[in-house]
C-alpha cells in the first residue's frame, strides 16, 4: 500500500473516531435550563445561594434538599408544577410573566424553534419543564 493511501486511511479513521467523539456526548438540556433559568437565584448546585438571592426579601429555597424534605422522596410533580406555573411561587411572579419571562410559556417556542416545520409548541415545553425537573432531581444531595 502506498504511504499516501495509509495516510489517508490513517486519517480517514481518525476523523470518524473523532466525529463520534464530538456527537456521543449530547447537551446537558435540565443543566442548560437550569443555568438559564434558576442558578442566578437558586445558585450553581441548587443550594439556595445564587448571586441574585440577595435582592429578594425572601429567603432562597435549598433546591438540593428536596427530597430530604420530602423523607427522602423527591416530589417530581410538586416541582414540574412549580416550573410551568400550576403552582404559584411568589417570587417567581405572577403566572403570566414569571421572573424567567415567558420560557415555559408554549407561545415563546416560535422564537427559539429553528425548524419552520415545527408545530407543536406544547411539546417543546414539556420537554424544556421534564429536562429542567430532571435536573433538580439530579442536584438532590445523597
Amino acid at each position: 500500500m502506498k504511504p499516501t493511501r495509509i495516510a489517508a486511511v490513517v486519517l480517514g479513521i481518525s476523523a470518524i473516531g473523532l466525529a463520534g467523539t464530538c456527537y456521543a456526548q449530547e447537551p446537558d438540556l435540565g443543566k442548560m435550563e437550569y443555568e438559564n433559568s434558576c442558578a442566578i437565584c437558586h445558585g450553581k448546585k441548587g443550594e439556595g445561594d445564587g448571586p441574585y438571592g440577595n435582592y429578594v426579601t425572601t429567603k432562597m429555597p435549598n433546591l438540593a434538599t428536596l427530597a430530604k424534605q420530602n423523607n427522602g422522596v423527591f416530589p417530581f410533580q410538586r416541582v414540574y408544577d412549580f416550573i410551568d406555573g400550576r403552582q404559584m411561587v411568589k417570587a417567581h411572579g405572577e403566572r403570566d410573566m414569571p421572573i424567567w419571562g415567558r420560557r415555559y410559556m408554549p407561545t415563546a417556542t416560535q422564537y427559539n424553534v429553528a425548524d419552520p416545520d415545527f408545530n407543536n409548541p406544547n411539546a417543546l415545553v414539556r420537554a424544556r419543564v421534564l429536562a429542567l425537573t430532571e435536573y433538580v432531581f439530579r442536584l438532590q444531595l445523597k
